[in-house]
């Protein structure tokens, strides 16, 4: 198999795949690193975790997920916040180089797009300094347009990139997602804008028709409507130096033991994206 050393496995991918085999698969695989959600972690321990990453010699892409700013009332705001503080310290002990933000939809019953907005504004203000202090990028997630009202009001790279520009690169980035940024018209002129503050690579692939599950109804990358390698070459022309992640949610991969959906990653990736 050609070299792998430039791909990351997210362990959402294969969910259902206990941690210390994913990341002993993902070593003997020749991956460079995983990218790993705080709910697993935390159900194995994050020492035990932290510990399989550093003696298999990979990087921790990512760990998801922050966010979920928007609330009705400023007691859950703080309770999110709260929780975020938690997470980037969890990121820090993991060595991951970024939390991704996946920042939250309009509060219950609001219809109020740009005051969620400014929520998920104020919290990232209040968060940046505090990441900043344990070596943790916050990476801004914008999100397809069609999640706008109940899981990211941050629906493009301009609109990420316009919020990360208030603090400094190392507090504050983005994270370029294939699936939700493919579409945009502006997609190349804001990579090169963005530069340093990319954060993240993900990739995965869009499907057509739809399935009625859009959330775990993502492709296989290789299966669908975007040119990942192209994208992959504009995102590293932007001065993008980390690897790419395969981040899928997908529930007929769910159902396919994790062996099986790593090695149709890597197979995928080097036809694909590389």
């Amino acid at each position: 198999m050609s070299d792998l050393s430039r791909l990351s496995f997210n362990s959402q991918t294969a969910k259902n795949w206990p941690l210390p085999e994913l990341i002993e698969a993902a070593a003997r695989s020749g991956l460079g690193g995983v990218g790993l959600w705080r709910e697993p972690v935390q159900r194995t321990g994050i020492e035990r975790v932290a510990h399989l990453v550093r003696a298999a010699g990979l990087e921790v892409t990512s760990l998801c997920r922050g966010g979920f700013f928007t609330a009705p009332d400023a007691a859950a705001r703080r309770d999110r916040i709260d929780d975020n503080r938690r997470a980037i310290e969890e990121a820090a002990l993991l060595g991951a180089q970024t939390l991704v933000l996946v920042c939250g939809g309009l509060p219950p019953g609001s219809r109020d797009l740009a005051g969620a907005r400014g929520m998920v504004a104020d919290a990232i203000a209040e968060l940046a300094p505090f990441a900043g202090e344990h070596g943790v990028v916050l990476a801004i997630e914008p999100m397809h347009p069609m999640y706008c009202s109940d899981r990211g009001v941050i629906s493009s790279l301009r609109q990420a990139r316009l919020l990360a520009e208030r603090f400094p690169a190392g507090q504050v980035g983005v994270l370029v997602d294939a699936y939700h940024v493919w579409w945009d018209p502006e997609l190349a002129a804001e990579l090169a804008l963005l530069g340093p503050r990319i954060a993240g690579f993900q990739v995965c692939d869009w499907v057509t028709p739809l399935p009625t599950g859009v959330l775990t109804g993502r492709g296989m990358v290789g299966e669908g409507a975007i040119d990942l390698r192209a994208l992959r070459r504009e995102v590293e022309r932007s001065g993008y130096r980390g690897l790419t992640e395969v981040e899928i949610f997908s529930t007929r991969l769910w159902e396919r033991s994790g062996s099986e959906v790593l090695a149709e990653a890597c197979r995928q990736y080097l036809a694909h994206v590389v």
